[in-house]
């Protein structure tokens, strides 16, 4: 046996060594090549290990290292890794062969199409939190679930799921109100509006939001740029006792953190499968301990959801499950044919925010009716309109100021409101020819922002000067490209060059 490890009669041994990288949510331990007890164990590169330290364990992923940075005798860990483990250095730590999982064999099971009930489902989830399952079984869990691979039973089961392996909220008050959109439409940024005027009225909301998955912005992304929305669940519950709502990131909240996983893993494989798209919204409604909750379903040909047929199913499932887990849901279908206000990306769509609440003239228009609309259904559901009557109400809290009022209060609660960031290189994208606006390709301007920077770049983004209808002429911008570096604008300019149908432009006989 290895000197180092004759201590451990059931594990190896190796010195701990901080690596210093960075590996996001996955652990990570660097182990020689050479190493005796990597060769005995039979650790290859890619396999999980389990390691302790004085009780405290974490399951990594073993790369190989060639270089002679690590010495004989000594192990590497990325930071989440050091994290966990409260390392400080030279650590004799204990590695060996994880457990074998349950999970795994449900996961192959429904590769192969095999139907998943709760428990096998909770298995999955315990483990997916807890940081047991590798990238690879992540990653074939979240393409299994994708294209229409499980059934609205399953949906359901996985949504439970989720709920009871996270934190649950409880409120000292009714109703608690929520709201969420699909997405799939640049620039949708009604949240902070929403929640501004739906607490103004005196209606409850602790919204918590993500942050993109596929998208240049997600809600957190956009309001982080003008408040913090890193708060821990003590700290939302103070926000909300003391203003009644708030606007923070689910991540920080634990509210559903098998999802925040699972999200990681979706976001580079561009898959936001239905199932999963349910039941991450509404397991995190539930948790974070909503009553009643909006859906709002853009709808339009190059939207997420693509037609009306396609809003009929996906709005019977998030019914048919929001009643399951006892959510009081309402469905909206708003108009998907086109980005939303002006910006894409979080500083910019966080200005569109500010104008609307501002009550500035140049305020977009667009932006400004799809908030008023669905919090007017909000104040409807709350009971503090009567059918019909949420609209006006909601038009008379943003023009008279309260809603700006409520979200400085927020801001103010959260940490301090703040200015968002202005990006140091824009450049306009001229349009070609003179003529009339007929089409918006929403994904490919989400493609060129996304280019540009954002959401890493909260700067970063496209400005809309355009909307359909308009009449323009040859050289007029179409849209301005906002980048942190010249790298970053080059490269959205030139994949915006190559693209046919970006915007397309009818011309005037």
């Amino acid at each position: 046996m290895n000197a180092l490890a004759a201590h451990l009669p059931d594990a190896a041994g190796l010195i701990a060594r901080r690596a210093g990288i960075l590996t996001y949510q996955s652990p990570v331990v660097y182990m020689r090549v050479d190493c005796e007890i990597c060769r005995s164990e039979g650790f290859e590169a890619q396999t999980r290990v389990e390691i302790e330290w004085e009780g405290r364990t974490v399951i990594a992923t073993v790369h190989h290292v060639a270089a002679d940075w690590l010495g004989h005798g000594e192990t590497g860990l990325s930071e989440p890794a050091w994290r966990v483990l409260g390392l400080s250095g030279g650590e004799m730590l204990a590695i060996r062969h994880p457990p074998v999982l349950e999970s795994e064999r449900h996961i192959r099971g429904k590769t192969y199409g095999a139907s998943l009930d709760y428990e096998k489902l909770k298995t999955i989830m315990h483990d997916v939190a807890a940081g047991r399952l590798s990238d690879l079984h992540l990653a074939s869990f979240v393409t299994a679930m994708a294209g229409g691979r499980m059934s609205h039973e399953e949906t359901v089961a996985l949504t439970r799921a989720m709920i009871d392996v996270g934190e649950r909220l409880h409120w000292p008050f009714s109703p608690v109100m929520d709201k969420h959109c699909v997405g799939g439409l640049p620039g949708n940024r009604t949240t902070p509006l929403v929640v501004a005027i739906v607490t103004a009225c005196g209606l409850v909301m602790p919204k918590t939001s993500s942050r993109a998955i596929t998208s240049p912005a997600g809600t957190a992304d956009t309001m982080e740029t003008l408040a913090p929305v890193n708060l821990d669940l003590q700290a939302m519950r103070r926000v909300v006792e003391k203003v009644g709502g708030c606007i923070v990131w689910g991540g920080s909240v634990q509210l559903s953190p098998a999802d925040d996983v699972l999200i990681r893993v979706s976001r580079p494989l561009d898959l936001d499968g239905t199932a999963q798209l349910v039941a991450s919204v509404l397991s995190k409604k539930a948790a974070a301990g909503s009553e009643r909750v909006l859906i709002d379903i853009p709808v339009g040909p190059t939207a997420k959801v693509r037609s009306e047929e396609a809003a009929d199913e996906l709005g019977g499932l998030l019914e048919h499950v929001g009643e399951a887990v006892g959510l009081q849901l309402r469905v909206v279908r708003t108009d998907g044919t086109q980005p939303v206000g002006r910006g894409v990306g979080p500083a910019l769509e966080a200005r569109d925010v500010l104008a609307v609440l501002q009550r500035d003239s140049a305020a977009p228009a667009d932006l400004r009716e799809r908030a008023l609309l669905l919090a007017g259904h909000l104040l409807e559901m709350g009971g503090k309109a009567g059918p019909g009557a949420g609209y006006a109400l909601a038009q008379q809290a943003l023009d008279s100021g309260q809603a700006w009022t409520q979200f400085v209060a927020i801001c103010e609660a959260q940490g301090g409101l703040r200015q968002p960031p202005v990006a140091p290189h824009v450049r306009p994208y001229l349009a070609g020819a003179a003529g009339v606006v007929t089409a918006v390709d929403n994904r490919k301007l989400a493609m060129v922002a996304k280019l540009a920077g954002a959401p890493g770049a909260p700067a970063a983004g496209i400005t809309l000067e355009v909307k359909l209808g308009d009449r323009i002429a040859r050289g007029q911008p179409l849209f301005h490209v906002h980048a942190q570096t010249t790298g970053e604008l080059e490269y959205a300019q030139a994949y915006a060059n190559r693209q046919q149908g970006l915007v397309t432009i009818e011309e005037i006989a």
